[in-house]
């Protein structure tokens, strides 16, 4: 990704991506551990809305820092259409091309809109991951995305130090060269592929 990147069309293939996974998630896997520590596929669900959410509020103008990066009160069988009403949210707030250069306040500072999208395609991918090897779904998916992604983590997100709030990612796991797009990228950001 350059800093003339239009990062949109990736973003919304990506999320387009883990709703095919979100779709797949059955109530008896919602207290099952994901590969992102902190959270069972309940509360990463409820994680990867507010991401949603938080981005379109970004895009819309507003301070999503404000809010959690969780979805909260959605129902057992809601959570495929909460995520559908938060990707047409995102989409819909980013239709504008101006926004793309505009200056856009994200956790991880002030950036142009184009930085704050892609940063967002590397988090609705890799949680897509987190949730589908939590369920048992197929994790190597569209390797185009994970490729784009990973070239972003390598150039912004260094392999030491990690850990703590500045880095919450854990260190770098070695994978073989032959490992695929997701596994690789996976390991970069610290998890087990």
């Amino acid at each position: 990704m350059t800093n003339t990147t239009d990062p949109r069309e990736i973003h919304q293939r990506a999320v387009a991506q883990t709703e095919s996974i979100v779709a797949a998630i059955v109530p008896a896997q919602f207290g099952l551990p994901t590969p992102c520590d902190q959270y069972d596929v309940r509360a990463l669900l409820s994680h990867t809305v507010g991401g949603l959410n938080r981005i379109a509020i970004v895009g819309e103008g507003g301070d999503a820092l404000a809010i959690p990066a969780r979805a909260d009160g959605v129902p057992d069988d809601g959570w495929l259409a909460a995520y559908q009403a938060a990707a047409a949210r995102a989409r819909a707030a980013w239709a504008d091309d101006a926004k793309l250069d505009a200056l856009f306040e994200v956790p991880w500072g002030k950036v142009p809109g184009r930085i704050a999208v892609s940063g967002y395609v590397q988090e609705i991918t890799v949680h897509g991951w987190d949730l589908a090897k939590a369920t048992g779904q197929p994790t190597e998916l569209d390797p185009e995305i994970a490729s784009w992604v990973l070239a972003v983590a390598q150039r912004i997100l260094p392999p030491e130090p990690r850990g703590g709030e500045e880095i919450p990612f854990g260190p770098v796991v070695p994978v073989p060269p032959d490992a695929g797009a997701y596994a690789r990228l996976a390991a970069w950001l610290g998890r087990q592929p």
